[in-house]
């Protein structure tokens, strides 16, 4: 039975079910981060805001002799007092933050065997952006090294394989191919969070992409260090199943209030923006003097967006959730810009058709995979003798011009010519489009139409008239070297 089975997919994101020795996990899921020194929320309570894993840091307790030597003896479930299935991790980010730990790969991989962990995972180098390229080669090689070495450690328990490689795109990709060629049950993509820290969420699209280009569809992958809800569609749009999160009580501490779409300082809050358990109980001043009660409402926001998140995935509305969401703050709509330029990868995994109409929310979606699709299925159209293609927006879509013709198309921005005996379709005719349609939706038709007379040149006699919302487009000049044009009245 495979440990990983893939329940609904919606772009490259999907609803999975991850099977450990704890039970199973469906993810898309957030693991919160349970620090044994700071447990001010146990474990256990962790259950019901929605938590199904958990993940602890095993550096933490090894390097503690007292507590290393307890949590050996009751095992990391009895000392956490949960059943929940409990990945650890091997100290990486201390290493990437103080430079050293007090700790062998092969040390921390049999500590966390001892302690029965559920996803045990390798001491890797994570790399800093922006270093010199000799530098993420020669951590890298470090990297995979401990994986092939952790892959021999770790041979009954599930073990995540780790992807480095800074900010250099061919190494990611490299060392994803490397790590998958070992084999592993989870894969992780680290090294990330200067990038979260500094909003580079461009980036951050790339080096996702770079990764999962290079890494096997039946094993989820983890996104180290990503525990914003903000970031969740995006992240899982590109095909990251699990997220853990410190962020709840780090922001608590700072007074921070998280939200769906950013982050506001307590003590600037007038009213909850928020219907959670604990924002429907206490008042903002309340809020504002207790740190638990901020990490309570931070967790209930967090878990209530991947619950979002999960929804729109087995609707198939994954796009509109990333659309709302990046359009809250300008890093995120940088990050979906960047998505628009895999779309030639993510339209491989996307559906066909959907449950859901699709909806056109800004120049964005223009570039959504489902367009991209329909461009590639243009060449399905093997015209002859004559052609009429319609160009018009809002009200006057869908009337057609009468005439002796062999073929009518009409044009619908962004996807371009559609047979109007496909009107009902997905997706041209179960797409909403606004009345007042952008250039860039526009931009996208004609090109579609000028592929379309291109791949029938010779073959049929084409008319193409359009109304005065496309007056002035530069490529109608285009379209005339192949069809006879026509402003419609």
């Amino acid at each position: 039975m495979p440990e990983f089975e893939i329940l609904h997919k919606d772009l490259m994101g999907r609803i999975g079910k991850l099977r450990t020795a704890h039970g199973n996990v469906e993810t898309p899921t957030i693991m919160p981060v349970i620090n044994p020194n700071l447990m001010s929320i146990k474990a256990e309570e962790m259950k019901k805001y929605g938590a199904e894993m958990l993940i602890a840091n095993a550096y933490i307790i090894y390097r503690k002799v007292n507590l290393r030597e307890e949590v050996v003896k009751e095992g990391i479930h009895s000392f956490l007092e949960c059943k929940m299935p409990i990945m650890t991790d091997s100290g990486s980010y201390q290493l990437s933050e103080y430079k050293d730990v007090e700790v062998s790969n092969k040390e921390i991989l049999e500590f966390q065997q001892r302690i029965g962990s559920d996803v045990c995972v390798p001491l890797d180098i994570p790399t800093a952006p922006n270093v010199k390229r000799e530098r993420a080669k020669d951590d890298l090689e470090v990297t995979v090294s401990r994986m092939r070495e952790a892959r021999s450690i770790i041979q009954n328990e599930m073990l995540a394989g780790v992807v480095q490689g800074s900010t250099f795109l061919d190494l990611r990709g490299e060392s994803a191919k490397r790590v998958a060629e070992i084999g592993f049950d989870v894969y992780a993509i680290g090294g990330v969070v200067p990038l979260l820290e500094s909003y580079k969420f461009d980036t951050l699209v790339d080096i996702i992409m770079a990764s999962k280009m290079n890494l096997p569809l039946n094993a989820p992958v983890h996104l180290f260090g990503a525990g914003h809800p903000m970031l969740f569609p995006l992240a899982v749009a590109l095909g990251c199943d699990l997220f853990d999160s410190a962020a709840y009580a780090i922001y608590a501490k700072g007074k921070r209030y998280i939200t769906s779409d950013g982050t506001r300082k307590v003590d600037d809050l007038h009213y909850l923006p928020c219907s959670c358990p604990v924002c429907s109980s206490y008042s903002v001043n309340e809020l504002k003097e207790s740190e638990d009660l901020l990490a309570s409402h931070n967790l209930w926001v967090t878990f209530e967006e991947m619950r979002m998140v999960k929804q729109n995935i087995a609707e198939g509305s994954l796009w509109e959730l990333c659309e709302r969401r990046c359009r809250a703050y300008p890093a995120l709509l940088n990050g979906l810009k960047q998505v628009t330029k895999y779309a030639w990868v993510i339209e491989k995994y996307d559906a066909s058709t959907k449950k859901h109409p699709f909806f056109y929310l800004g120049a964005t979606s223009a570039h959504r995979p489902e367009v991209l699709k329909y461009f590639y299925r243009l060449n399905r159209f093997k015209l002859s003798g004559n052609v009429l293609i319609t160009a018009t927006v809002g009200s006057k879509e869908k009337e057609v011009e009468s005439g002796n013709y062999d073929h009518v198309f009409s044009v619908k921005p962004p996807f371009g010519p559609y047979p109007v005996e496909l009107a009902e379709s997905y997706p041209v005719g179960q797409s909403e489009i606004p009345a007042e349609i952008d250039n860039e939706a526009k931009t996208v038709a004609l090109q579609n139409v000028l592929k379309l007379l291109e791949l029938n040149k010779g073959k049929a006699k084409f008319v193409f008239l359009y109304d005065s919302s496309w007056e002035g487009h530069p490529l109608i000049e285009e379209i005339e070297k192949y069809a006879e044009v026509g402003r419609r009245k």
